[in-house]
């Protein structure tokens, strides 16, 4: 026991010496290198810490471990290592962190907009009991292997891999459809339509999850821009497209939505404010300790986009998101509109570590145009603090007025640092009751059977909303595409009745969720899940309050732009 505790506190020491010196500036280096040649530190209290002191406390408390606790002889070392490098971490900063190979792999695909697998979306379906009777393919991605091999709407996915998998729930069955890329998913599916069973082999590969997931016109003259999937290497390319494809279809105003959107790749954000602003008006400043880490970044863009734009936020839009949002609101560039956002202004650098593992460093903080340090407080070194507490609505539900320093915009509007960017028209997404949750929820399957038996012609009267065939993308979704009228709503709550023992009343109560989620479901089958997020767009209130601050989005751009045509004059 003694031996393996020593060689891994040896392994805890070597990883803290090889993440100051793989990948960094040569400073960095050198400062490794006299601390393992010193082996001994000073701590504040002129207490010396030696590395064999490292190593001998390290391997008496996994000695003591190893021999006491009820579990010692099953450890797992990596779970152990991780866990040792991830809270020294963690006391310092709260988004430093450590990945192993296998995480590290995840997260370059993440990073390159993509994942391996067969490219569908799969839901179970329970009876009116609770238990599951299987599970669904609901929608293919465009170009991806479950959309080549023809999987459809309502598949019901029978075996993977000569596994049964009838009444097991989807979790279990997405476990199974996933795998490496270049082996083969083989399945077994009936059809809805018809009860015939096919067999399908798949071959796992690439799928593509693009930072924007859609953009269309919302409204004659509005573009709305999906952007919740993160600043990942695809991002500016995927922004430059919609934009193009949106001017072509009219679009005089744009809505930017950057809810959700956990933020990603610096350069990536760079990249989309510099779209929209002036060749030398800055977009952020990164200051670190590094001599490359402390710098600003400006605008070299000659010809800006001019289209007035509304910036959508809330509680996740986070970090590179958060210097996008933060730069176009400094420079009255756009409106935003929503909830505070999360308060992430940190930057980190990938340190390439032995066997396939990473070191994810915080390296500098960033400030936004006007000055602002977005960051929210972390003083107390409290993870779970950090993640909860740092809500920005007071007791009765407003928000709270801001604590971090006054800064202005350039127009002289005021805004303010500390814990992320408040929104110049607040707007909060409703909530509804823990009963009324519990309702929707009950009414989900119902709904997802009801859309199966619509879908494919076994209601009678609704054969109008037949959808027996592929999906078809890119589609231009119009308002009477599957509209629920009263007598679709009236033959489900019938349905619902007779076999879900759900009452009249608990029905009626969420007829507005019932009608939007039915057409969402007929609009998934037919046109993909993308296009059906549009459906429930439609009852989003913080998108509607961005499209009426749409007319105050443009006065601040024509106010802006006059004031820098008075600068010019001043100084001609």
């Amino acid at each position: 026991m003694k031996k393996s505790s020593d060689l891994f506190a040896a392994a805890i020491l070597s990883i803290f010496l090889v993440a100051s010196s793989f990948g960094q500036p040569s400073t960095v280096s050198k400062s490794a290198s006299k601390f393992a040649k010193k082996n001994s530190v000073t701590t504040k209290a002129n207490e010396v810490v030696t590395i064999e002191r490292i190593e001998k406390d390290f391997s008496e408390a996994l000695t003591l471990i190893q021999d006491n606790h009820y579990s010692g002889k099953r450890l797992e070392y990596n779970d152990l290592f991780k866990a040792s490098i991830v809270s020294m971490l963690h006391t310092l900063d709260p988004h430093s962190s450590y990945f192993d190979s296998k995480e590290f792999e995840e997260f370059r695909s993440n990073q390159n907009s993509r994942y391996y697998g067969i490219g569908a979306t799969i839901n179970d379906l329970r009876d009116p009991s609770g238990k599951v009777i299987a599970t669904f393919i609901k929608a293919t991605f465009k170009g991806a292997p479950a959309n080549r091999a023809g999987l459809r709407y309502g598949d019901k996915i029978v075996e993977v891999n000569g596994k049964p998998m009838l009444g097991k729930p989807y979790p279990v069955v997405r476990d199974e459809l996933r795998g490496p890329r270049g082996t083969v998913a083989k399945l077994v599916v009936e059809r809805y339509g018809t009860g015939k069973r096919e067999n399908i082999e798949i071959i796992r590969d690439a799928v593509s999850t693009p930072s924007i997931s859609d953009a269309y016109m919302f409204r004659p003259g509005i573009g709305y821009i999906s952007m919740t999937g993160g600043f990942n290497r695809t991002t500016y390319d995927e922004f430059r497209r919609a934009m193009r494809k949106l001017k072509a279809r009219g679009m005089q105003h744009v809505i930017l939505d950057l809810r959700e959107n956990g933020g990603g790749l610096v350069n990536q954000a760079y990249y989309v404010a510099n779209t929209f602003l002036e060749s030398g008006q800055t977009i952020f400043t990164q200051k670190g300790r590094q001599r490359r880490s402390a710098r600003s970044f400006a605008a070299d863009n000659p010809n800006p986009d001019n289209t007035p734009i509304v910036v959508m936020v809330n509680g996740s839009t986070a970090s590179a998101s958060e210097i996008v949002a933060g730069a176009l609101q400094d420079h009255d560039r756009a409106l935003i509109v929503g909830e505070n956002t999360f308060g992430k202004g940190l930057v980190q650098n990938p340190y390439m570590l032995k066997y396939g593992s990473m070191l994810l460093l915080t390296i500098a903080k960033y400030e936004t145009p006007s000055g602002r340090l977005i960051q929210r407080d972390y003083s107390d070194g409290n993870l779970y603090n950090y993640y909860t507490n740092g809500g920005t609505l007071d007791e009765k539900n407003k928000p709270k007025k801001r604590k971090g320093a006054e800064k202005l915009t350039d127009s002289g509007r005021v805004v303010y640092s500390g814990g992320g960017i408040a929104p110049d028209i607040y707007a909060k997404m409703p909530t509804i009751s823990n009963q009324r949750y519990r309702i929707r929820e009950k009414l989900s399957d119902p709904i997802f059977s009801f859309a199966l038996n619509v879908a494919f012609r076994k209601v009678k009267g609704l054969e109008r909303l037949t959808v027996d065939r592929a999906i078809v993308f890119d589609y231009d979704l119009k308002n009477n595409d599957f509209a629920i009228d009263e007598s679709v709503y009236k033959a489900f709550k019938e349905y619902v009745i007779k076999n879900y023992k759900i009452s009249a009343a608990k029905i009626d109560r969420e007829k507005e969720f019932v009608k939007r989620s039915l057409r969402g479901e007929l609009v998934t089958a037919a046109y993909g899940s993308q296009t059906a997020f549009r459906v429930h767009r439609e009852y989003d209130s913080q998108l509607k309050r961005a499209t009426v601050a749409m007319p105050e989005a443009r006065r601040l751009f024509m106010q802006r732009q006059k004031s820098a045509k008075n600068r010019r004059n001043e100084q001609d």
